[in-house]
């Protein structure tokens, strides 16, 4: 048992990962990343998101998980179409059934280049004008531009309207977390992130199961992205009563209304345009290549990523081919080959809260602290990865063999999305406090952009890999890259702690801490409080 315990720092733990806090040699202990960033008011504050009336916090919890949900249904509801799309434009002059070109798949992949962009420029707005405007203003902005892709009479248009779609609505997905956080508790982190996730998941499974039946009843493709747009228009509707969550917003409105000027420390994300362009561009490229902690977990979010999207190109190709190529599947049926996905997230969600609950109970009544408490998030991507590969190796012996019927590796991508989702549901909220905030800002930036990326980039190449070495191949070489994947989250759960310790990030904080204790005795004010 002593192997499955994180070892802990021993300046700042004893050896059963007790707080030494109170020792006056240990060093500064800094509150954890999301509290700093997200939990700012006074927690006696009524105004404080955290003691609003719970019908209000579920309110707007659950109205910025469907616009979340939205953006992500626009993503995938084109995905089902693309045969529609190469026909529409004469991608396919020879008329094959089987052939799909890359040029219509880009309409896809562009979707999400443009949502590339959003965790870079959303902290930084988000910190100037709060969260609320920013959800009210992408949305139906979002809803314009696939609306316009609808209208679109060339497909250059399509694919330039896609990308300023998630452009623009890529702030929903981004913001979700920090509405999240400013409203949850720091312990209940990877509960509420599961239930956040699932607006991913949802979002992008119902996009082909809808637009399945869209394209069966229109025999185009122009209704999807209408369709897409329509329910931009009735989400923003619902959830045109959003409360402000920020908790530095909130105090500037306050102030503001009461005619006073208040005083804020400097924002975390950065305060000149220097400062941003380091803490969300250029730190988070460095941090891929110096920080074994964002290195390891972006790999692995990279790879679940990417595999579990790429099956909204190659599901449907593999379902909707005719025979002896594959089943010849209706869009509606292809489409609720999706519903998979559905139980699959929905499966990963209920086992990440019942391990989180049962790891916070444990965790509380060994009165462990916080610091020491954030490898723990980690435990269901211990198990993720043993379903994803499976799932791989269960799709890839069964698809398009005669003897299994489709339902077969249906069933098996329900058991990949498990596993991947219990991957994503683990690994981002343990960086939520792997750092100091501008160290988990960083993180946090280049584990989705990175990740965005190449689930972008691989539609692009993912046919021509499965045609090439065949599907069967294809997903055993997925399956077999995946096995190396079980030792992570067991390596960072056991020395995770210590190289969050060894950052450059936490030696900052704590000459900080330092500093600020040492000015505090005498009476005095740190330099970084006054923001010099």
């Amino acid at each position: 048992m002593e192997m499955l315990r994180p070892i802990q720092p021993a300046s700042r733990f004893s050896e059963d990962g007790m707080d030494r806090s109170d020792d006056p040699k240990a060093p500064h202990e800094p509150m954890l990343a999301s509290a700093q960033l997200s939990h700012t008011m006074d927690p006696s504050d009524p105004e404080c998101p955290k003691n609003w009336p719970l019908h209000r916090k579920l309110y707007t919890s659950f109205a910025a998980w469907m616009m979340a949900a939205s953006v992500a249904y626009g993503l995938t509801c084109y995905t089902i179409a693309i045969p529609q799309v190469t026909a529409s434009f004469d991608f396919n002059p020879s008329g094959s059934a089987t052939y799909l070109p890359v040029g219509p798949i880009s309409g896809y992949s562009v979707y999400f280049f443009g949502i590339v962009f959003a965790p870079i420029w959303t902290p930084h707005v988000a910190e100037r004008i709060g969260r609320s405007i920013i959800y009210l203003t992408a949305l139906p902005l979002c809803g314009v531009f696939l609306l316009g892709a609808g209208f679109s009479q060339t497909f250059a248009g399509v694919a330039i309207l896609r990308f300023l779609a998630g452009l623009s609505g890529g702030p929903c997905l981004v913001l979700l977390e920090g509405t999240f956080a400013d409203i949850w508790s720091a312990e209940t982190t990877n509960t509420y992130y599961a239930f956040q996730v699932l607006a991913q998941f949802f979002g992008t499974a119902l996009g082909p199961i809808i637009g399945g039946y869209l394209v069966e009843a229109t025999d185009g493709w122009r209704w999807t992205q209408w369709i897409s747009a329509a329910v931009c228009g009735a989400v923003w509707v619902f959830g045109i009563g959003i409360s402000e969550t920020y908790q530095r917003e909130i105090p500037r409105r306050l102030a503001k209304r009461a005619g006073r000027v208040l005083e804020q420390d400097p924002a975390l994300s950065g305060v000149t345009f220097g400062e941003m362009f380091r803490i969300t561009v250029l730190d988070p490229i460095r941090q891929v290549f110096t920080e074994p902690v964002v290195a390891l977990c972006t790999f692995m979010l990279i790879f679940n990523f990417a595999v579990v999207l790429q099956f909204f190109i190659t599901v449907p190709v593999a379902l909707g081919s005719a025979p002896p190529a594959g089943p010849g599947w209706t869009p509606s049926q292809v489409g609720r080959a999706f519903t998979s996905a559905i139980a699959g997230s929905g499966l990963a969600a209920l086992v990440v809260v019942m391990i989180d609950q049962v790891t916070t109970g444990s965790l509380m009544k060994r009165n462990m602290p916080t610091f020491a408490q954030v490898e723990y998030r980690l435990i269901p991507a211990m198990l993720g990865p043993l379903l994803v590969t499976a799932g791989l190796f269960w799709i890839g012996a069964t698809v398009g063999n005669p003897s299994f019927p489709p339902i077969v590796p249906i069933a098996g991508t329900g058991v990949l999305v498990w596993g991947v989702a219990m991957v994503i549901m683990s690994i981002i909220p343990y960086l939520f406090d792997a750092f100091p905030p501008a160290g988990t800002l960083s993180a946090l930036t280049a584990a989705a952009s990175a990740r965005l990326l190449f689930a972008g980039a691989l539609p692009l190449v993912i046919l021509q890999f499965f045609t090439g070495v065949t599907p069967k191949w294809a997903l055993f070489i997925f399956g077999f890259i995946s096995i190396p994947m079980w030792v992570i989250p067991f390596v960072l759960f056991r020395y995770g702690a210590i190289l969050r310790e060894k950052s450059r990030y936490s030696k900052v904080s704590n000459i900080m801490g330092h500093e600020e204790e040492r000015m505090s005795a005498m009476g005095g004010e740190t330099a970084y409080d006054n923001g010099a």
